[in-house]
């Protein structure tokens, strides 16, 4: 029997983007294993390793977990190794070098947004870039999910194979529901909403790179004439005591609520008014397809990743990086005119159909061969 091998950093992104794609290898009589950091049942996986990766590369558990993951690789003899995340992915192409000659193992990284971009550190291009250059050569197939990084790969690196895939797919049923207006007073009272709340919602973790403090401080200045305005932080991470800190230095604990982690989004998004991203840096961001999914309007930074679904004007705006007030006042012109929300909504949909789960399932078909 074949066998194939997914790799992520942590359990949690198995989950969240990859599980139809463990499906695909199953029902084509793949023995399917996973190695991850976090003991979860995961649907069709035959056997999971736990391995204890570290986020930041230079830790030095990494060397345990290279070495667990090396052993794991030359006992598996697998046809496929499919790895994500950055130091999960390192790791892996170092540990599979003996096997691609050995096994004709192919191996694939998918990079959900390389640590260099246009406008990142310089940093970044000296740490990162040099690196990822370095490991194409180990790497069969590269694939990327947004044309920037796409371009650099095509360019710059040494992989086999570079391919453009568009996401890691979103199920467009999820988000695109009707629910009444007596479900949506329902599901407010639950939150202590108001039923004329106007509601901004952000899924996203809590930290340095998603810059919820940004919208913190952006809503210092919107609440002065707009007091009904609510925001909806979602999500749970290393900065949810600076971010809270910053609500209560602002006196906003009434207008800026901290969720945490949820499993309801396709219902706080239906209640949502207005959806913002304030992300340095991403790859492709899920969060802001499934809110235009949602028929939502959208607010996001003019940011790698973020650009490529937001068409200025047409289904949002994008707003300068770092800049609060920019979005205080975008935030104020959408509240404000109901042409603007109307028109950004009747667009929201329009990019969807080419990111949804059914054409990305068929883009990787191709690239699987199956």
């Amino acid at each position: 029997m074949k066998k194939v091998l997914f790799v992520a950093s942590v359990t949690r992104h198995i989950l969240a983007f990859h599980i139809p794609f463990l499906k695909l290898f199953k029902d084509n009589g793949y023995e399917v294993h996973v190695a991850s950091s976090g003991l979860k049942d995961i649907p069709h996986c035959d056997k999971h390793f736990n391995i204890e990766f570290e986020r930041s590369p230079f830790k030095k558990n990494n060397i345990k977990a290279y070495k667990e993951l090396k052993q794991i690789i030359n006992e598996g003899k697998y046809d496929v190794i499919h790895c994500h995340t950055p130091v999960a992915s390192v790791l892996t192409r170092l540990a599979a070098k003996q096997t691609r000659k050995e096994n004709n193992t192919r191996v694939i990284y998918t990079a959900h947004g390389f640590h260099f971009y246009k406008g990142a550190p310089k940093k970044n291009w000296m740490i990162y870039y040099p690196i990822e250059k370095y490991l194409s050569k180990y790497t069969d197939t590269l694939i990327t999910i947004n044309y920037e990084d796409y371009e650099i790969a095509k360019k710059k690196f040494h992989s086999k194979e570079i391919e453009h895939v568009h996401g890691v797919g979103i199920d467009e049923r999820k988000f695109n529901f009707n629910i009444s207006d007596a479900e949506k007073l329902k599901f407010k009272e639950s939150l202590s909403l108001k039923p004329t709340d106007y509601i901004i919602s952000y899924v996203a973790e809590l930290n340095n790179n998603k810059n919820q403090l940004m919208i913190v401080r952006a809503m210092k200045e919107v609440v002065k004439k707009h007091r009904d305005v609510k925001v909806l932080l979602i999500g749970d991470g290393v900065y949810e005591e600076k971010i809270r800190l910053e609500i209560q230095k602002n006196l906003l604990q009434n207008n800026v609520l901290l969720l945490g982690y949820r499993t309801d989004i396709p219902m706080l998004l239906k209640i949502s008014d207005l959806y913002i991203a304030t992300s340095r840096r991403e790859g492709l961001p899920v969060n802001i397809l499934e809110a235009t999914s949602a028929g939502l309007p959208v607010l996001v930074t003019d940011s790698r990743g973020q650009r490529e679904l937001v068409e200025d004007g047409t289904n949002g705006y994008l707003i300068r990086n770092d800049d609060d007030k920019d979005l205080a006042q975008k935030i104020k012109n959408v509240y404000s005119d109901f042409k603007i929300r109307n028109h950004f909504s009747a667009h929201s949909r329009d990019k969807i159909s080419k990111y949804s789960i059914e054409n990305v399932m068929e883009e990787m078909k191709k690239i699987y061969n199956l």
